[in-house]
């Protein structure tokens, strides 16, 4: 069933996605669909549609708000291979990775070295399996775990083929946030590659999850990736309610979100320590919530918390694979969500350019 918005002059119609795997408790998803009945607006909706897109195409105005165009921008890599080093948050183990320059239609991949032979990854939504509490990828029975801030920070900078070289599986925890990531990548340089860059245009309403977390697409004027996230924990708790709003672009990612911290509530941690989880992590090496706010820490910005989750966020969107332009808004929405949205777009939503080629 279905209800007719006079105001949009849309027919808004609710389906329940029910998923089949047994044994697997998930929680219920919903697909809402806006299906347009009569011509209101049609310039809108042109632009909305993707007709109409942008060829400001420079560093500081990708996936800007400039009127959509024809035109696509260029693909980019790196301009050489740039090394970070650290621990996984989750197995306490030492792990260097390396970031290397990759060929047009590459896409992003990660390469575990330390594997014989080593074995090659697809940043790819249906390569995800789940795992509690972060992003992990599995393919060619291999796996890398934590990789949100990594694909966070390439799709911030708009790199869209890079090769992730790394020792162990999981990808190190830093200091919480994709800061460390952006300095290493800046600090070689981004180049342009002659092919275009394939994007999703958000063209219809998409939600996905329950009354309690929710995530949805919705069209977006001009060619622009367009989040907000809502982060509630409620009035009596230290972290709260928080909410961010931003057009993303490198210059919005670098400044407004990739310093942004992982966090985690005090009885949380305790819990994961009791089981051998995160033993190597202090309360310096992420932000851990007690009844007065960060312990043994302090905030880097307000509303650190909601920033990294839009952080989260960019990251799990990273794995379609393709520029999206849209508006994203999340309610209390985590890594599974977010990938079920991704793959609801990718079935679809309407891509342009060219096909990128996979590991």
């Amino acid at each position: 069933m279905g209800r007719f918005s006079r105001r949009t002059g849309q027919l808004v119609v609710r389906f329940r996605l029910v998923h089949q795997r047994p044994n697997v408790r998930r929680a219920p998803l919903f697909l809402e669909r806006r299906i347009a009945l009569v011509s209101l607006q049609s310039v809108d909706r042109d632009v909305a549609a993707g007709r109409i897109c942008s060829s400001r195409w420079n560093d500081d105005h990708l996936r800007s708000d400039a009127t959509l165009t024809k035109a696509l921008r260029h693909q980019r890599t790196l301009a050489g291979p740039c090394t970070v080093a650290g621990f996984g948050y989750w197995s306490g183990r030492d792990v260097q990775v390396e970031f290397r320059p990759a060929g047009p239609h590459s896409g992003i991949v990660f390469v575990r070295r330390d594997l014989d032979p080593p074995r090659r990854i697809a940043a790819d939504v249906h390569h995800r399996i789940e795992v509690p509490r972060r992003t992990t990828l599995a393919a060619d029975d291999a796996q890398v775990e934590m990789v949100e801030h990594v694909l966070a920070a390439l799709y911030g900078l708009a790199i869209d083929n890079c090769e992730v070289w790394l020792d162990s599986s999981e990808l190190p925890g830093l200091d919480g946030s994709c800061q460390p990531l952006i300095e290493a990548l800046d600090a070689v340089g981004i180049v342009e590659q002659p092919a275009v860059r394939r994007r999703l245009i958000v063209t219809d309403v998409t939600r996905v999850g329950d009354d309690e977390a929710w995530v949805e697409a919705r069209p977006v004027r001009g060619d622009r990736l367009a989040i907000q996230y809502k982060l509630d924990y409620g009035p009596n708790n230290p972290i709260g309610r928080q909410t961010i709003e931003l057009n993303v672009s490198p210059s919005s990612f670098r400044t407004e979100l990739a310093a942004a911290r992982t966090f985690i509530l005090a009885e949380e941690a305790q819990w994961l320590r009791e089981r051998g989880l995160g033993s190597r992590v202090t309360n310096q090496d992420l932000l851990v919530f007690g009844p007065e706010g960060p312990i043994e820490n302090e905030l880097r910005m307000e509303n650190e918390c909601v920033r990294h989750k839009a952080l989260d966020l960019v990251g799990d969107l990273a794995l379609a694979g393709c520029d999206l332009v849209g508006h994203f808004i999340a309610h209390r929405s985590g890594h599974r969500l977010n990938a079920e949205l991704v793959k609801v777009l990718l079935h679809e939503g309407r891509i342009e350019g060219e096909l990128r080629k996979t590991a």
